[in-house]
């Protein structure tokens, strides 16, 4: 038998332990007399028992001398009397929760979790740890996990529970992990490679960065295809830049730098008229505007007879789906490649990418990417060689905190404040992007973090964009709130990036998409450190349809999970799509529609016989033709499911703007 004595305010607790159970509580009171401390009362009750009974402390003294007397915390008073009575005692650590429940628990270095100033066992925080989570509502097993895991590894609970409770002025209670950053290795001199000098200069790069070193090393400036794979700000663009312009001295042809969105292809186009406008001709491309609206257009050169063409997917695919022919080309840069993967465009990227190996058979191909799954299959997908390197420049530091939606906004505010007061060791204020799942969220996320923040999204006109773009460049504003959908659009120098919303509209993001925009966090020329917070709603959905899980269970799998492989299988839509635009490029010649066909990384649906009965293409003369409706689909960006709903509706209605009505409401209900 063992008596534990616990010291605590009143009287004191002892425990009678038998080595597996707890037989007894009892309670005592300590006087001072002229011989010091001693037992003034003691009241005694057995396990399960409510009344106690008093015992004699001449007893308990008896006691004290025939059993082991153990203190959970060291007592003046009671090691006083035990000395005076020749009573051994020995302090022991215990968990006081486990006491409380008439249950011992002794605390080892294994078992023992800090909570407060006072430590416990595993099992009291893990239980504590619950009922915190039950607070919150709606939290899936997989999240609980997740914190019972960290509980285990950082054996602190109150760090744990900061992801339920975040301080924002302590980050290491919400710390997910961290990327660590890599010494950057040696390169040499941009003077060093056989470039024109007006573009070395013009350039104002003095030594190569790593990414591109591996590239240099690897053939880029022979002409090699290649993908390659590396972090945001490791450079991709500017391998693009070095391979055009050597082969346009070489009179190989021009250079198409294209890319999936319009605010990034005038970005683009303005960072290379600024640098290289003086000795070469840039063109932009970005397709027809359906909305003539003042503004609505950059002010650029269109045409297609430039050095540098910069240009939108569809813009450029737009030309050659209408049946025109491209000037010689020497260079393809395929910028986000990993957008093969999108569900709505990714068919039409990779017939765009088959198409331009068709018509442009000499020209060097390289795909940029900052994530992608499996890149060495795809590599062989797209005939090149790989370049890959997974050395983060800077630092990144990823937080997960659980919160309810509406504490999410003040948790925002808060942060992009402390980051914008920051400053970095190159100069630089610490500037956040926000990503959030709409636009209206946008406006509303901005509007309350204050004066400091802007919207940014497709829907703003290009002056406000381009406005926010140079305000935030020059670190007038601490923050800009965007859509999911612009992840792999503008390039905004930021150190820190949070998600407000871990959908895209109301689809659960996939991994690739969400280590795109992840890659935001921290730029080599301006931060020291990039910072990742990712605000989960214990519970959360955007509706019926978003997916399996709920959206902190979503944060587990984004920061736990592994991207897939490229190996797209398109559907009849994208199939019939992609086989009429390949028709027009090939001039009908069955063979060469299929080698295209088979060119793409993705699969075909077998469409030529359904479009064949339908109608949209025959044979004659041994070649494919399209009828005028084929070729609407090559134009139009559209496959027979859809063009089937626009002549049913064109036969009940005349009025446009009612089929376009009808059509969005079914394509919605589709989505």
């Amino acid at each position: 038998m063992s008596i534990i004595v616990n010291p605590r305010r009143g009287p004191y607790r002892l425990y009678f332990y038998d080595g597996r159970r707890v037989t007894g509580i009892g309670d005592l009171d300590l006087s001072k007399t002229g011989k010091g401390c001693r037992p003034k009362e003691f009241r005694y009750r057995e396990a399960g028992r409510r009344q106690p009974r008093h015992v004699p402390t001449k007893d308990l003294i008896r006691l004290f001398r025939k059993e082991k007397v153990y203190l959970t915390g060291e007592d003046e008073a009671f090691r006083s009397m035990c000395s005076d009575l020749q009573i051994p005692v020995v302090v022991i650590r215990l968990c006081r929760i486990c006491l409380l429940g008439d249950r011992v628990t002794l605390l080892k270095t294994k078992n023992a979790v800090k909570y407060g100033r006072e430590e416990i066992c595993v099992g009291c925080a893990k239980n504590e740890l619950r009922r915190e989570a039950g607070y919150l509502g709606g939290m899936g097993m997989k999240s609980i996990g997740h914190l019972e895991h960290m509980l285990e590894m950082y054996r602190d609970l109150d760090r744990v529970l900061g992801m339920l409770q975040p301080d924002t002025g302590k980050p290491a209670q919400t710390l997910f992990d961290k990327l660590e950053a890599h010494a950057v290795m040696k390169t040499q001199p941009i003077t060093d490679l056989p470039l024109p000098k007006n573009f070395v200069e013009a350039s104002g790069v003095k030594y190569l960065m790593p990414v591109q070193q591996l590239c240099v090393e690897a053939g880029l400036l022979k002409g090699k295809d290649q993908l390659v794979v590396a972090a945001t700000a490791s450079g991709k663009t500017f391998i693009g830049e070095m391979a055009g312009v050597k082969n346009l001295s070489e009179s190989r042809g021009s250079t198409f730098f294209l890319v999936p969105l319009v605010a990034l292809a005038n970005q683009k186009y303005r960072r290379f008229s600024e640098r290289y406008g003086d000795f070469m001709n840039v063109s932009l491309l970005t397709g027809v505007s359906r909305i003539h609206l003042p503004g609505n257009r950059e002010n650029a050169r269109r045409s297609m007879k430039s050095d540098i063409i910069v240009g939108t997917y569809e813009g450029v695919d737009h030309h050659l789906r209408m049946g025109k022919h491209l000037a010689k080309v020497g260079t393809v840069v395929i910028d986000e490649v990993q957008m093969l993967e999108d569900a709505d465009r990714g068919h039409r990227l990779d017939g765009l990418i088959a198409r331009l190996r068709h018509v442009a058979p000499k020209a060097q191909f390289l795909f940029l990417s900052a994530t992608i799954g499996s890149p060495s299959l795809l590599a062989k997908k797209l005939n090149a060689e790989l370049v890959r390197y997974d050395e983060r420049p800077v630092g990144l530091e990823r937080h997960l905190i659980f919160t309810e939606r509406k504490e999410k906004i003040p948790i925002i505010r808060k942060m992009v404040a402390e980051e914008f007061k920051k400053t970095s060791s190159k100069g630089f204020h610490g500037q956040t992007i926000v990503f959030t799942n709409s636009r209206a969220r946008c406006h509303m996320v901005a509007e309350a973090v204050g004066s400091g923040a802007m919207p940014y999204h497709a829907g703003l006109s290009p002056q406000d964009r381009r406005k926010v773009e140079k305000m935030f460049e020059k670190g007038e504003i601490a923050a800009v709130i965007t859509t999911a959908a612009l992840a792999a659009g503008v390039d905004f120098p930021a150190s820190q990036v949070i998600f407000d919303a871990l959908a895209m509209g109301i689809s659960w993001l996939k991994v690739q998409e969400f280590s795109q925009m992840m890659g935001r966090a921290g730029r080599p020329d301006f931060h020291d450190l990039g910072k990742v917070v990712i605000l989960a709603e214990p519970g959360g959905v955007y509706s019926r349809e978003s997916g399996t899980g709920t959206e902190e269970e979503v944060a587990m799998r984004l920061l736990k999970g592994e991207m897939e492989e490229v190996a797209p299988v398109y559907d009849i839509e994208g199939s019939s799509e992609e086989y009429a635009a390949n028709a027009v490029v090939c001039g009908g010649d069955i063979g060469c529609l299929s080698v295209i066909c088979e060119t793409m990384v993705g699969e075909l649906e077998d469409v030529g016989p359904l479009m064949k009965h339908d109608g949209y293409v025959y044979e004659r003369k041994g070649k494919i033709v399209l009828s005028p409706l084929g070729q609407v689909m090559a134009e139009h960006f559209i496959g027979v499911e859809r063009l089937s709903r626009i002549l049913k509706m064109v036969r009940k209605t005349k009025d446009p703007l009612e089929i376009v009505a009808e059509l969005d409401c079914v394509e919605d209900q589709d989505a």
